[in-house]
């Protein structure tokens, strides 16, 4: 088996994600204090770099985990400096989501990392590597939602509260599709390693089609129903009320003529 080194300059971050970090921090600046007076304009821009903050931590999680279960490569090909250039597919893991967030508040899931499984060391540590990704939306939902279900939300200024009850949805949307069990998505990485050898040959043809199912699956209203009520019930386990996530909604679709939603203490 190939070694590969891991050099310095593999773990550096880069330099885009460190702009998408201070256009996230300006931007939540702006919505906290109502700067230029267009909470709408503040709102979408702190939500979508947000958004691709956790995308690229997310598959950086997955980058990570695979490091530390034996696979190097994932170093060379530039996983650990968080740039979203460098992941498999930048159009799924970063346009895509980006483009159903801004068309339907979902937070899609994105593509994942090139990991040699071959130089990944246990069945376990292959199923850590498939669950790292969606665990960091879990996280990133938990931090949005602290202040909800920690019971200061009142005391956040209107249009960043309603932004973070809107981020708090799309994580918790991208965490329980990533989870799901189908081929292609993280879920089923996490199973695959512990199926029999010739279920895992018969599903491996339909992993490319497992994003478009899920997508065409979330057209049918009856499928859509009960997934978003899945969805309300997380949020409101986590306090965020679903009135907060549907107007942070509606103020981060600003363009929107007649879009109107009250921002109130």
């Amino acid at each position: 088996m190939t070694t590969t080194t891991v050099r310095p300059g593999d773990r550096r971050v880069s330099p885009v994600f460190v702009a998408i970090v201070a256009v996230m921090s300006m931007a939540g600046w702006a919505a906290w204090t109502g700067f230029a007076g267009r909470p709408g304009v503040a709102v979408f821009l702190f939500v979508t770099a947000a958004w691709v903050v956790s995308l690229c931590l997310h598959e950086y999680a997955h980058a990570r985990t695979a490091l530390r279960g034996g696979d190097e490569s994932v170093a060379a090909r530039g996983y650990l400096t968080l740039d979203p250039a460098r992941y498999a597919h930048p159009l799924l893991s970063v346009a895509l989501p980006v483009l159903f967030v801004i068309m339907g508040g979902i937070g899609l899931p994105g593509g994942a990392v090139v990991v040699d499984r071959g130089r990944v060391r246990s069945r376990a540590r292959h199923s850590m590597v498939s669950a790292a990704g969606p665990a960091t939306n879990v996280l990133f939902a938990l931090a949005c939602a602290a202040p909800f279900w920690l019971g200061a939300s009142a005391g956040l200024p209107p249009s960043f509260r309603l932004a973070l009850a809107f981020l708090a949805l799309l994580q918790v949307t991208a965490a329980i599709l990533n989870f799901l069990p189908v081929p292609g998505l993280d879920g089923y990485g996490v199973v695959e390693p512990w199926l029999p050898h010739r279920v895992r040959r018969r599903v491996e043809p339909f992993a490319p089609f497992g994003l478009l199912l899920v997508i065409g699956l979330l057209w049918v209203p009856e499928v859509n129903g009960v997934f978003f009520g899945v969805v309300d019930a997380v949020l409101r386990g986590l306090g965020v009320g679903g009135a907060d996530a549907s107007c942070g909604l509606v103020l981060y679709r600003f363009w929107e003529s007649g879009a109107l939603c009250t921002v109130s203490p």
